[in-house]
């Protein structure tokens, strides 16, 4: 496909986001058909004021995921409130949140990563600073909840440290 119809589809996806917030919708999922092998599969949901956007793992324009595989990540979420676990580490404000310190650098953690209490677990971007967030407890990264270049709510669970 061209770079056109990425930029279409960008669009699309900003389009149904404003459509979300318009029309006070906690989600929207759309299949758009291209051609026999060829879709594209959007599922936005807005949580806690904070509008994420999914879409199949692989490229944009691979053959589709089996439609058993995609469901099966937002299920557990739904079951469970990570911003009620006792290790939930919660984001002291609005940004963007990033897992490493330079894009392609190992991030700060990982999961299953034995941390420090005061050990920097990640960074909240916010207004162009760099805030350093600190592990609040000593233990171990038990799941880390936001992907690299997420945009953050005050209060939103990041990761979860036991």
């Amino acid at each position: 496909m061209s770079k056109q119809s990425t930029d279409a589809d960008v669009a699309f996806i900003a389009a149904l986001a404003e459509l979300l917030n318009k029309n006070e919708l906690t989600e929207i999922s759309v299949k758009r058909e291209y051609g026999e092998d060829d879709s594209l599969d959007v599922r936005v949901i807005k949580q806690a004021n904070v509008v994420q956007m999914a879409a199949p793992a692989a490229p944009v324009y691979a053959a589709p995921a089996p439609a058993a595989a995609a469901p099966a990540p937002a299920a557990p979420a739904a079951v469970e409130d990570p911003a009620k676990h006792p290790g939930a580490v919660a984001s002291p404000m609005v940004g963007t949140c990033y897992l490493a310190a330079e894009p392609g650098a190992t991030p700060f953690v990982t999961v299953g990563a034995t941390v420090a209490e005061g050990q920097t677990v990640l960074i909240i971007e916010a207004m162009k600073t760099m805030n350093h967030i600190p592990a609040p407890r000593a233990g171990t990264v038990k799941r880390i909840l936001v992907s690299d270049g997420t945009a953050v709510e005050f209060g939103a669970p990041l990761m979860i440290i036991e």
